[in-house]
């Protein structure tokens, strides 16, 4: 459970919209095959940005660049 260390309901919210906004934009470039993977690595990464992140917009971009990066 990436989000399982998150214990503020704000930081889970923020986490979540992230996760989802950011899965939107990722999913297109990435194979079938690697859907569960990558959603899993982009919840962890977002997980380990929520406390550098000033909304959820800046949280979905900070971990898109970060999976990217990663690829």
């Amino acid at each position: 459970m990436p989000f399982s260390s998150l214990t503020d309901p704000i930081d889970l919210a923020r986490a979540e919209a992230a996760l989802e906004k950011a899965w939107v934009e990722l999913r297109r470039s990435l194979p079938d095959e690697s859907d569960e993977q990558g959603r899993n690595s982009l919840a962890y990464i977002i997980a380990s940005l929520v406390p550098l992140a000033l909304d959820e917009d800046d949280l979905a971009q900070r971990a898109i660049d970060r999976f990217r990066e990663k690829a």
